[in-house]
């Protein structure tokens, strides 16, 4: 994978059976630059989980591992952040946000950011 690509991913969390810590380790295993923003404070590997809506620059791709009934308090901000792709994976998806995000010029994915990994499609 020679592009990297900054990744925000939203519901990182310390506990190593939660996807987003998969997808953190994995895009860590990737060379990839991440932020893992999350709901309460601890590490995966050596990435520190931030809190809050952190002022995040150059961010290509947003990874969303929270569903959506807490994701409205979140579209100003990761529209705010200016990424080219929000990738909503199984059990996040949202179709008013991703209609949102079209008409902002950002591209909605409905996709396993893993598989993506896995399969070179990132």
């Amino acid at each position: 994978m020679a592009d990297r690509k900054k990744t925000l991913v939203l519901g990182a969390s310390p506990n190593p059976v939660r996807f987003s810590y998969k997808a953190v380790k994995s895009l860590l295993r990737h060379d990839q630059d991440v932020v893992a923003v999350g709901f309460r404070e601890g590490l995966i590997v050596d990435e520190e989980i931030l809190v809050g809506k952190p002022l995040i620059e150059d961010v290509h791709t947003v990874s969303i591992y929270i569903g959506s009934s807490r994701q409205s308090d979140y579209y100003d901000y990761i529209i705010s952040l200016k990424p080219k792709r929000v990738i909503f994976n199984p059990g996040t998806v949202n179709p008013e946000f991703m209609a949102r995000l079209n008409r902002e010029g950002i591209e909605p994915v409905a996709e396993c950011m893993l598989v993506m990994l896995h399969e070179e499609e990132y």
